[in-house]
């Protein structure tokens, strides 16, 4: 029998949506812990004199992000006592994330690395626990949210809110610190998670996912249920999923790394740098973020992601012109337009596509599990690429990375066509809600 055909939303329709509000502010929760211990803070540890290489090895707080899909299980099947009675197990989870990231932020403001360097890399591995189970009960109870094809404009808002917080953690953060003190700036930080605490009470509350066959955590539901709950619903098909998943964003991953250098080798000054790359560069993403939210609900999701794919790819050939032509600076703008735009389609795309594959029972896990896959082989070739600059130059590097767009195009027409009847959209719409694609 033929599936009736799905009215597609109208843009007003879209944009009035009250949960889109929720999640910018949960984007924003989400994305204003990230710069507070990383690059913002390492401005704050060379300044008191701390060592280069002591402020490298600060940045291993970021595995608690890599791996958090270890301890998303007990998030999908465990309560937080008390809270969870009165805010529901998602909430719960999220109002207890929120609290410690705010009390690890009061943590650094009170240390001083210049004495004690210790405190400050513990409060900084908290805030980053916190902040990675943050972002596992957001990606879940936004799933949990909303159907399947809600999840671009979803996923949209919510990298809208996430870029937005790191113009506060950022420049906002060194702003205070230059005409107060860095206490101040991150005492500041603290109080502005107070936002994501609104969201997380004006959110409406969910219905707990049971887990059939347990009585809560253990070892079983952890990691075997929800691992066999993907393969019995996608089959021999997952090989060719988790392939997509692994490669789709790892052009970006490999090239991000050396766009700033190749800026300054080509002779560009830190204010071009910035104000083309982080003021400019910052509303085009968002611009492309919004336009890959759009496609997701008119279009649907696998031709939004193949879209996406080829995009992000091919925009790093601009890169390799603007290499193989010098520091003009309208070049710089063209190739910050066009990569910034194309990534931020691709980006909500992924996650949009990352989400339908999940299942209510498993939500948190699942996406926690694919998105520490999609990040992992980014970052382990990352590091070879300035190996890759040093052998045949910043052109054909660009180009090179441009060229994995080939199998990402063709990995998505495999997981498109192989994708069963049941949940291919009615002509051409988006994927009904439980779609594995």
């Amino acid at each position: 029998m033929t599936a009736p055909k799905k009215r597609r939303p109208t843009l007003r329709e879209i944009v009035a949506d009250r949960r889109l509000a929720l999640m910018l502010a949960l984007g924003f929760s989400s994305g204003l812990p990230f710069l507070l211990i990383f690059s913002t803070q390492s401005a704050w540890l060379r300044e008191v004199g701390i060592s280069r290489s002591d402020i490298g090895l600060m940045s291993y707080v970021a595995l608690a992000f890599t791996f958090k899909f270890l301890w998303a299980p007990v998030i999908d099947t465990c309560d937080v006592p008390f809270l969870a009675r009165l805010l529901g197990r998602r909430r719960a989870w999220m109002m207890l994330a929120q609290i410690c990231v705010a009390i690890g932020l009061c943590g650094v403001a009170f240390g001083d690395p210049a004495r004690f360097l210790g405190w400050t890399v513990a409060c900084a591995f908290f805030v980053a626990f916190a902040a990675a189970t943050q972002d596992i009960v957001i990606d879940g109870w936004r799933i949990d949210a909303a159907e399947a094809e809600d999840q671009g404009m979803m996923s949209a808002t919510y990298q809208l809110g996430y870029r937005l917080s790191l113009l506060c953690s950022g420049a906002g953060a060194l702003y205070i610190a230059d005409f107060v003190s860095w206490k101040a700036a991150y005492f500041a930080m603290a109080v502005l998670m107070l936002v994501g605490v609104g969201a997380c009470l004006a959110s409406p509350r969910l219905a707990d996912k049971a887990v059939a066959g347990t009585g809560g955590f253990s070892l079983t539901t952890s990691f075997y249920q929800p691992l066999a709950d993907l393969v019995a619903r996608h089959g021999w098909r997952l090989v060719f999923i988790l392939l997509l998943v692994s490669i789709y964003r790892l052009p970006d991953f490999v090239s991000g790394v050396m766009a700033n250098p190749l800026y300054i080798d080509l002779g560009f000054s830190k204010t071009d740098i910035a104000t083309v790359s982080k003021l400019y560069g910052v509303w085009i993403g968002m611009a492309g973020i919004f336009a890959g939210g759009f496609s997701v609900a008119r279009l649907g999701l696998m031709p939004t992601l193949m879209i996406g794919g080829v995009a992000a790819s091919s925009s790093h050939l601009t890169m390799a012109w603007l290499s193989a032509h010098g520091a003009r600076i309208e070049l710089l703008t063209a190739a910050i337009s066009v990569e910034n735009f194309a990534g931020g389609f691709a980006g909500t795309a992924l996650i949009a596509w990352m989400s339908s594959l999940t299942s209510p029972l498993f939500a948190a896990t699942q996406y926690a599990l694919l998105s520490s896959l999609y990040a992992l082989p980014g970052k382990v070739v990352g590091g070879l690429s300035g190996f890759m600059v040093d052998s045949f130059g910043y052109t054909k590097f660009f180009v090179s990375t441009s060229l994995i767009g080939i199998p990402v195009a063709v990995l998505c027409l495999v997981v498109w066509r192989l994708a069963p009847p049941e949940e291919e959209p009615a002509e051409g719409g988006p994927a009904k809600a439980g779609a594995t694609s």
